[in-house]
């Protein structure tokens, strides 16, 4: 594998992993803007704006937009995140300048007619009223909520319907000004590319953009707490969890570890003490998501109303044994998940793409494959307990979904890790 990276004249830059035997490329347009980037008058705006890059430019309608790529055998999508909007396309070799042809067009050339605004408005809308059929998927938006109450990083990505029905079409160019500007974009390419060409290309095809410096989003400030919503539900859903770490954090692959550890797949402590030994659920599993300046670790799963304490005290009391008798054999598993986890990445085209991009948004630099093994490998097993019990220390976040009468509170948490 060969990384190559570049920064252009204008500020944009153009990372690279050419990946032998492969014919296909996959390219994307990576922003450093996502759902945390917004006001809160703008909640929803960025993955409105995702939408709205496929409806139409200048120079293609929204049809022209599809056949463009799916005529050449490609596909194009795009998804927006918490801290990024990401748009990519996956083609032959020899349609890499077609791919960014098209990308650049929809997001520099985008009309945002107001008729297809509309309509798009009412797509989303759907997926929101979607959103609340879906509980496995709605409790962690009142998690995250509970977590960062009042900011940016805590509010659902998809917005509210009364945020969503305000947007108009000088919404969103005041939001491309702002965010949309060469510095804050990365192109990465993977697979069957050529660096120079890509270069050459994203400086013809990108030139059009904006130059002003990024503005810096709201800094994350984790608070904690908890959400219970009453909803009749055959199981209730369950995300119990406490303040994790930044990307950078010296700690993060010891958190990692004892995530993967204690809720990483069906051998992992927490599936064998609720799932195999108590029959409490259906399936556990435990997390650790970074963001730039914050992070959350928790457990989640979804079980019958009366067994909601149980559930929680048994994963809690797992936890707590975790942080301070960790087995060796626990971590060494841990640790191969995380590693097949990070170089699945490296079989990929797609994910290789997104890899890079995201390091290079986070980090500044592609972080080599034996570096994040070294790291990894590195890690004693005092490590690891010692990132799990600073974890456990934190004040506690719950969110709770479904029958809540028997559900505990974060100061019943609290009280008992209050020996971590």
């Amino acid at each position: 594998m060969a990384v190559e990276l570049t920064q252009l004249p204008s500020g944009l830059r153009v990372v690279t992993d050419a990946m032998e035997g492969l014919e296909t490329a996959s390219l994307g347009v990576f922003v450093a803007a996502g759902a945390r980037s917004e006001s809160q008058a703008e909640q929803g705006l960025s993955h409105l704006l995702e939408h709205m890059a496929f409806k139409g430019t200048a120079r293609r309608d929204a049809r022209a937009i599809a056949e463009a790529i799916e005529s050449a055998g490609g596909d194009l999508n795009a998804a927006t995140s918490v801290e990024s909007t990401a748009f990519y396309a996956r083609v032959l070799r020899e349609d890499s300048g077609l791919a960014l042809d098209v990308l650049a067009d929809i997001l520099i050339n985008s009309l945002f007619d107001p008729r297809e605004l509309e309509r798009e408005k009412d797509v989303i809308l759907q997926e929101i009223a979607a959103l609340q059929d879906t509980p496995d998927e709605l409790v962690f938006d009142l998690f995250n909520a509970a977590a960062f109450p009042g900011q940016p990083v805590g509010r659902a990505i998809l917005g509210t319907p009364e945020s969503v029905r305000r947007f108009d079409r000088d919404a969103i160019r005041t939001y491309l000004q702002r965010h949309y500007v060469a510095p804050n974009i990365v192109i990465a390419g993977a697979g069957a590319v050529d660096h120079r060409k890509i270069c050459d290309e994203a400086a013809e095809k990108f030139g059009l953009l904006p130059t002003a410096a990024p503005v810096a989003s709201t800094p994350a400030h984790y608070v904690g707490g908890e959400i219970k919503v009453a909803k009749r539900l055959e199981q209730t859903q369950v995300v119990v969890g406490f303040e994790g770490l930044a990307y950078a954090d010296p700690q993060n692959y010891a958190a990692h570890i004892f995530a993967n550890a204690v809720g990483g797949g069906m051998a992992s402590i927490l599936f064998q003490e609720v799932r195999e030994k108590r029959g409490l659920a259906y399936s556990i599993a435990a997390f650790h998501w970074s963001y730039l300046d914050a992070g959350l670790f928790g457990f989640e799963a979804a079980t019958g109303g009366r067994e909601v304490k149980e559930l929680v005290s048994v994963s809690l009391d797992a936890l707590a044994e975790a942080a301070h008798g960790l087995s060796e054999a626990d971590m060494s598993r841990a640790k191969a998940q995380t590693k097949v986890a990070l170089l699945t990445a490296l079989e990929s085209s797609s994910a290789r793409a997104e890899q890079i991009a995201r390091q290079i948004m986070i980090f500044d630099r592609v972080i080599p494959r034996q570096e994040m093994i070294e790291k990894i490998d590195r890690l004693s097993l005092a490590d690891v307990r010692a990132a799990g019990a600073s974890l456990l220390r934190t004040p506690p976040t719950v969110a709770i979904l479904g029958a809540t009468a028997k559900a505990p509170g974060a100061a019943e948490i609290s009280a008992r890790l209050a020996g971590v």
